[in-house]
């Protein structure tokens, strides 16, 4: 696990930092960008269930996607959910794990003030009214393994109430399926830290392995990675503008699109009734909103 030292206040550091994108729901700003751009969904409908079973799987809490590999799922959730009560509980978190050597001091600092304008912080934790579900395809489990410690010496260091909070915290891994039986190796099941979470806080999502890795190694993303090398630079606000960025930001309305639609929307509903959270009323509530159609 990471651990990045004790620091009770963010010293000088004042700006936050977060890459720039697009706003796809709301997208005035988008102009001629798309002119002249043809996509081709070829994982629409796998998409569309990981979608389902994600939304499923958030036992009603706040989704943060981390990082970008999951963008196409946040995407599609973004276009399904517009218009109705859960416009606003789908948010993508920016966090790239690189440490190859241990945080300095002033990027502790600037990483806490980029969480906490993103609205994650010990104090927010503590008082939240709802779970916050950390979201993100998942190999070997790094990245929420160094999220996770990060926080938790946050936490400590802010003598917030870890034992309120704890019961806020979860972690929803997207994998590639595989095979399962008695010996399958799981990635929760190596990170000590999951010991330190009740047992639902840990959950999962497979979906084919073509499409992880497509999600995860291949697929050209709008937004940069968000490394530490780039938490406190002030060229990540800015829109990047190339060719690779034009496509990559031409497939990702396209599965906005894909979401509002109203087939999408039934097929999502249709997959939450599968799922045994249906049994609980918020996400039958949400399965009705759905069917309705596109706003």
């Amino acid at each position: 696990m990471l651990r990045t030292g004790r620091f009770r206040n963010h010293g000088s550091v004042t700006t936050p930092y977060r890459p720039f994108r697009w706003d796809l729901v709301r997208r005035d700003q988008l102009g001629t960008l798309l002119d002249g751009q043809e996509v081709a969904l070829g994982f629409l409908e796998p998409l569309i269930e990981c979608a389902a079973k994600v939304l499923a799987r958030s036992g009603d809490g706040d989704l943060y996607f981390v990082g970008r590999s999951a963008d196409s799922i946040f995407d599609v959730l973004s276009g399904a959910l517009s218009g109705t009560s859960r416009s606003d509980r789908v948010c993508l978190l920016p966090f790239s794990y690189r440490f190859e050597a241990p945080l300095l001091v002033h990027e502790v600092r600037q990483l806490r003030i980029n969480l906490e304008a993103m609205g994650i912080s010990p104090y927010g934790l503590a008082r939240r009214a709802r779970p916050i579900v950390f979201a993100d395809l998942v190999y070997g489990g790094h990245t929420f393994t160094h999220l996770y410690g990060f926080l938790r010496d946050w936490i400590a260091d802010e003598h917030e109430t870890w034992d309120v909070i704890r019961l806020k915290l979860r972690f929803l891994g997207i994998t590639a399926r595989k095979k399962t039986s008695p010996s399958t190796w799981r990635w929760w099941q190596d990170a000590d830290w999951t010991d330190e979470l009740p047992r639902s806080a840990i959950t999962n999502v497979s979906i084919p392995g073509t499409l992880w890795d497509y999600l995860g190694n291949s697929q050209e993303k709008i937004a940069p990675s968000f490394r530490r090398t780039l938490w406190a630079d002030e060229t990540v606000t800015a829109p990047r503008r190339s060719e690779k960025v034009a496509h990559a930001l031409a497939e990702a309305v396209a599965y906005v699109e894909q979401g509002r639609s109203h087939p999408t929307r039934t097929a999502i509903a249709r997959h939450l009734a599968t799922e045994p959270a249906f049994a609980q009323p918020w996400l039958r509530t949400l399965a009705l909103e759905l069917r309705k159609g596109s706003p």
